[in-house]
């Protein structure tokens, strides 16, 4: 018996509560870099997945985040959402049919 999906409000709610130490590259579109100065960059992580190794876009942003640690005021990531919300269901699906 198959799962039904998850209601809109039911993600917002689990996304509100999500706590992370790690998250794969896989799911960031991209990050917003704010500095104490008011300069903001935007770091398009998709794009960079296009040209890069993801190995190489992870070291990238450890020395950036590491060289500007001090000036940085806030790190926004920007989330594939809709992919994060697939891939939950997928695994749910699968551990729910497993119990059977």
């Amino acid at each position: 018996m198959e799962q039904p999906d998850l209601k809109d409000s039911q993600w917002s709610e689990i996304f509100k509560n999500l706590e992370l130490s790690s998250l794969p590259i896989k799911y960031i579109h991209s990050i917003r870099v704010t500095f104490n100065d008011g300069k903001i960059w935007d770091v398009d992580i998709e794009k960079s997945r296009k040209r890069n190794v993801i190995v190489k876009i992870e070291d990238s942003l450890e020395k950036l985040f590491f060289e500007y640690q001090d000036t940085i005021k806030d790190i926004d990531f920007r989330l594939h959402t809709d992919k994060i919300k697939k891939d939950i269901q997928k695994k749910t699906n699968k551990f729910l049919n497993k119990r059977k």
